[in-house]
């Protein structure tokens, strides 16, 4: 995959090139000290950048900002220094984020994710369709399939850019449908949207503090406009049963 480093602070670009020169099949392109260069450079250099390493608190153009100017077909995995900012990186198109100082593993299993993600986005799939969900479950159309998904097993749904990832146990599913579109066609009892990005079944989680649920392995960030509702009406009310 080929990316780009854009941070303001020359320790951090060194740091995260470090990161980079030790993950295999990882080739950095250029590094930026902010967002106008490296938005120049994204325009002037089309379909070259797979993956955008961003720092959110920059002079100028932050950026949460700059990454609605990416796009669509490069993914983004955000750094910062201030862990109270994770959330507000899934209030847009993100992979992941990171906290520095980055650790190498912590590092290579954002690499991944994104890899992952960006050799599904790929696949060329027939036109996007989701089937009318029974009270068990809904038919969703991918890789030029009917893939028939119980709702007790799908453990959580991201939203991606044009698409959304459907992770149960076993697989994950992608196919070109908004998250809003899937999201109406879940039981409202058990499912509910908690950022911009993602959608939970409440019944597969794990545990989870005021910033993040966690299913599994998966840490799924809460989003700031969803976290009242989620706190208050879901999990007081439906999860703890009060």
């Amino acid at each position: 995959m080929n990316c780009i480093i854009v941070d303001d602070e020359p320790l951090a670009r060194e740091a995260i090139h470090i990161l980079v020169e030790k993950t295999f099949n990882l080739n950095l392109l250029q590094t930026f000290n902010g967002a106008e260069s490296a938005g120049m450079f994204l325009k002037n250099n089309p379909n070259t950048v797979d993956l955008v390493f961003l720092d959110i608190q920059m002079p100028g153009t932050n950026g949460i900002e700059f990454s609605n100017s990416i796009p669509k077909e490069t993914l983004v995995i955000f750094t910062t220094a201030f862990s109270e900012f994770a959330a507000d990186s899934y209030e847009v198109d993100a992979v992941d984020y990171l906290i520095k100082p980055v650790r190498l593993e912590r590092f290579q299993k954002a690499v991944e994710k994104a890899r992952s993600y960006s050799e599904l986005i790929k696949i060329k799939n027939d036109p996007p369709n989701i089937e009318t969900a029974t009270d068990d479950y809904l038919f969703v159309k991918a890789e030029r399939k009917m893939f028939k998904l119980y709702f007790k097993n799908i453990l959580f749904i991201q939203g991606l850019k044009d698409y959304v990832i459907i992770h149960t146990e076993n697989q994950k599913i992608i196919t070109a449908v908004s998250i809003k579109a899937i999201q109406g066609q879940l039981p409202k009892d058990s499912f509910v949207r908690v950022s911009k990005s993602y959608i939970v079944n409440s019944k597969c989680i794990d545990s989870l503090d005021n910033n993040t649920i966690y299913i599994g392995m998966n840490e799924i960030p809460i989003g700031n406009i969803y976290r009242d509702y989620f706190f208050n009406e879901f999990v007081t009310k439906k999860i703890l049963g009060k």
